[in-house]
């Protein structure tokens, strides 16, 4: 596993040309390279360069999609389109990846101008433990939402890895 930077979320124009960069580099020295990224905000990009390179990648549109499965997460944002969706890795990464990152430390004013919209947080929690339990709360209270927690657990994950590394088949004759 050779992970990207993920600050590249907040930048997903950027996603493509970094996976593109990573394959042609560890396709030297592997076997076989897939993708972990679901299309993140690449609107299609991501996609155009798996394709060109002949690699997998997680599908869905998102993480989200992932975690939780793509029907369950259109579900979610059609009763509320004001959910902001949390992961595990955003509860844990949210005071850098988002407070810090949008500037909301330093100029704490700006809350509403990026989450005035928003009506609830919704962490999608994987392996929820104490600790992320108070992380989760302590990032909807920033964000001044309540928040709703759905375990979903590793199974989408998991089933996603499964098939991504599996074999491909051959074609028949």
């Amino acid at each position: 596993m050779h992970p990207l930077p993920p600050l590249l979320h907040n930048r997903p124009e950027r996603i493509a040309a970094a996976v593109e960069s990573a394959v042609r580099e560890l396709r030297s020295r592997y076997h076989a390279v897939a993708v972990g990224f679901s299309d993140c905000g690449t609107y299609g990009a991501l996609g155009k360069v798996c394709e060109k390179l002949g690699v997998r990648r997680l599908s869905g549109s998102h993480c989200y999609d992932v975690f939780a499965g793509a029907e369950r997460v259109r579900h979610l944002l059609a009763t509320e389109p004001g959910t902001y969706l949390l992961t595990d890795f955003l509860v844990r990464s949210f005071r850098r990846s988002v407070v810090a990152e949008l500037g909301l430390d330093r100029f704490p004013e700006l809350r509403d101008d990026y989450f005035g919209h928003y009506r609830r947080a919704v962490w999608l929690a994987q392996q929820p433990t104490p600790e992320l339990w108070s992380a989760a709360e302590d990032a909807a209270a920033r964000l001044g939402l309540p928040l709703e927690v759905i375990v979903v657990g590793d199974g989408g994950l998991e089933r996603e890895l499964a098939e991504l590394i599996a074999p491909i088949p051959s074609p028949r004759s």
